[in-house]
């Protein structure tokens, strides 16, 4: 039995997997934004689903720990974290500097834009949403409604912004002439003009691009070891291909 148990953990050390495989038979929770398609949200039959739903799904069966997902307010997702009611955001979170100084994160799996989203038929500019007074709506704990909030005042720029709950509650009130514009990341973004066929268009970029990674709290090394692992598989593996097919081009 000593001999077995030797020889495994020779493996595990030769594979770098010593702290993922503690993180086995585990049963961890995933919090995940329940309206952010096409990353994560709820289902029709009320079930989480999206692309970071379905990738920790084959990341938790892969590394050997179970995951359950549940849905809940975005501004209050770390909060959450931190108080220990969920275990890990797995769920278009941008890592950015404030974040990292509350939580970790893991490697970067996902680069996204930000970007001004108006009606199929305006004809506002970036720089007439940005200059001319117009109601602009964003995700309220968003790392772009930060950034149009702080950049508004340092930059003298005229909008006024409009917070809601999802980006897609906001592309419903742009649809609907309730506002002038929404600043989305691009996910979410094509994802209303080529799943949901919103009328709406894409008429520029603003901020920096972000980059996606999955946040846990500070003090779980094991969990993060299996994630950043569990990613690095994953993208190798032909699955990688079949979710981005499904998730990110192409209907639901």
């Amino acid at each position: 039995m000593r001999n077995v148990t030797l020889a495994l953990a020779v493996l595990l050390v030769s594979l770098g997997l010593t702290g993922a495989a503690s993180a086995a038979g585990k049963a961890y929770i995933n919090g995940i934004d329940a309206n952010y398609p096409p990353f994560a949200y709820v289902d029709k039959t009320g079930k989480p689903a999206g692309f970071d739903v379905d990738s920790m799904d084959w990341i938790a069966k892969k590394m050997g720990f179970t995951v359950t997902h549940k849905p809940m307010d975005w501004d209050g997702i770390i909060p959450s974290l931190l108080a220990k009611k969920i275990d890990m955001v797995c769920s278009g979170m941008s890592i950015s500097p404030e974040r990292k100084e509350k939580v970790a994160f893991s490697n970067p799996y996902y680069t996204v834009k930000k970007v001004l989203l108006v009606g199929a038929k305006s004809k506002l500019t970036k720089e007439q949403i940005l200059t001319g007074g117009k109601k602009l709506g964003v995700q309220r704990g968003t790392n772009e409604a930060e950034w149009l909030a702080k950049n508004r005042d340092v930059s003298k720029w005229n909008y006024e912004l409009r917070y809601y709950d999802s980006a897609p509650m906001a592309v419903e009130d742009l649809v609907n002439g309730r506002i002038d514009a929404a600043g989305v990341d691009s996910a979410p973004a094509e994802d209303a003009i080529h799943k949901a066929k919103k009328p709406v268009k894409i008429v520029g970029e603003f901020a920096e691009q972000d980059q996606f990674g999955v946040a846990v709290r500070k003090d779980d090394k094991e969990l993060l070891e299996a994630v950043n692992k569990g990613y690095e598989l994953l993208k190798k593996d032909p699955y990688w291909e079949t979710l981005k097919a499904k998730h990110l081009a192409g209907g639901k």
